[in-house]
């Protein structure tokens, strides 16, 4: 049946995926035969497709393509701002090398090399 397939992920509103939902029920319930939820996206671009020229197919497209130029838009303005990304503080006083000896109220014997009190050892 379909000789040359690739596989597409399709991104869709919650209730567009309902009401498609709603039509498989239908279409099962109307041909009694058992319709997919695959089958009924399929047939809806197929025939989207058909209606290239239509004025409320074009309208669509045009809305959605904006709207996904606004939100890269908006995720470009982000992180293009030049700000560092979020990173979550770390508990004060603790460093990632001595975890654990400062929950313990000990602290770590000093290696050559570390600092004490803003002079190197």
């Amino acid at each position: 049946m379909f000789e040359n397939k690739t596989r597409v992920l399709l991104i869709l509103p919650v209730d567009i995926l309902e009401r498609a939902r709603i039509l498989a029920g239908r279409a099962t319930t109307k041909l009694k035969l058992t319709v997919s939820l695959q089958i009924v996206l399929r047939a809806l671009i197929e025939e989207g497709l058909k209606r290239a020229d239509d004025r409320a197919l074009l309208a669509n497209i045009e809305n959605q393509a904006q709207a996904v130029r606004r939100a890269r838009g908006l995720a470009r303005r982000r992180t293009g701002s030049g700000a560092a990304p979020h990173t979550p503080p770390r508990a004060a006083g603790r460093r990632s090398n001595d975890a654990g000896h400062w929950a313990l109220g000990r602290r770590r014997s000093p290696r050559p090399g570390d600092r004490e009190e803003g002079r190197k050892r």
